[in-house]
């Protein structure tokens, strides 16, 4: 199976051997949407959009897989910033602010993801015109890829209105840095409704992820001596300290970096973790029990992942006129 981007570059990595797995953390209830979502919102107006979203999603999957991690990363791109509201779809205009798709975060994002929203859409347009958000295809469609890649399979609830407002400015200081400390990420989660276990549960999804040098170049050419030395050598043949280039990207799970498993918490015990917010999960004491939890039972972290979704899709919630579209084409504004 081959990547359809030409744009990436993946860097070969040894397979290293996994360390043994190895409990669970208190649980802080996020706070409740403002509007509820649910899982048969569409039930009169659009009963198979579920089915026909997964009949394109199944389709990119086969043709061009890099869509998984890149969807699944849009929506949670989409969902930091101003809400799951498909936001991050829209295309910027001359003369008008930088749209968030234009955002520096945002432009490694795979076209294929976006390409896999517009064909869903176009598709469920067809048969059911006016009725689907953008916002909803979007969730349905990360959810498809995690089940598709080997993961767990959930029902999507919905019911989003697509988002009015779409603003680069606002994209760098409502996502996680890849360098960011461990209260950084918990305030910033916070901020969204979202617990200390969503934080380590969410980040999962780097088991799929993959991540250009420069955001981990700065850690493997620093002082942090808390890689796996082999991954740390690895690393550097690709990723030079200047002048390398721009398109390597590095699995972030590099011992199954193309099914969605428990294994990236396994990797952060053996301390192969990319991204320096990746490993933190497992340095710091606050996060660790969680991520040894997950490391030792896939089930479980699977039931928890699916429940973590379902919270950060409900960020932001958009209904009514007022503050909601109903788009046409994902990349416009009504």
């Amino acid at each position: 199976m081959s990547l359809s981007s030409s744009s990436l570059l993946f860097i070969s990595l040894f397979f290293l051997l996994l360390l043994p797995p190895l409990c669970r953390s208190s649980y802080t209830p996020p706070r409740k949407p403002r509007y509820q979502l649910t899982t048969d919102f569409y039930k009169n107006t659009c009963p198979h959009v579920d089915q026909l979203v997964a009949s394109v999603t199944s389709q990119q999957f086969q043709d061009a897989p890099i869509a998984a991690p890149a969807t699944i990363r849009l929506f949670f791109h989409d969902c930091f910033v101003e809400g799951c509201d498909a936001s991050v779809l829209i295309s910027s205009k001359p003369g008008e602010p930088v749209a968030e798709k234009d955002a520096e975060d945002n432009r490694e994002i795979a076209v294929e993801a976006y390409d896999t929203v517009s064909k869903a859409k176009q598709l469920v347009e067809s048969k059911c015109p006016g009725v689907v958000s953008c916002a909803d295809i979007l969730a349905m469609a990360a959810r498809d890829f995690v089940h598709l890649a080997g993961g767990p399979y959930y029902q999507v609830k919905k019911g989003r209105w697509d988002g009015k407002i779409s603003l680069a400015s606002k994209v760098q200081y409502n996502l996680p840095r890849p360098n960011a400390s461990m209260n950084d990420l918990l305030k910033l989660f916070n901020s969204k409704g979202l617990s200390l276990e969503d934080l380590v549960t969410l980040s999962g999804a780097h088991s799929i992820g993959f991540a250009h040098c420069k955001h981990f170049v700065k850690r493997i050419y620093g002082t942090d001596s808390s890689m796996d030395p082999r991954l740390l050598k690895s690393l550097k043949l690709s990723c030079p300290p200047y002048g390398g280039n721009t398109d390597v990207v590095a699995p972030l799970d590099v011992m199954t970096p193309f099914v969605f498993d428990n294994g990236y918490y396994s990797n952060l015990e053996a301390k192969m973790g990319v991204l320096s917010s990746d490993q933190t999960l497992f340095s710091d004491a606050r996060t660790r029990q969680v991520a040894q939890a997950h490391a030792r039972d896939r089930n479980k972290f699977f039931q928890a992942f699916s429940e973590s979704m379902e919270r950060m899709g409900s960020i932001g919630i958009k209904r009514g006129w007022k503050h909601g579209e109903k788009r046409k084409v994902c990349s416009m504004h009504a």
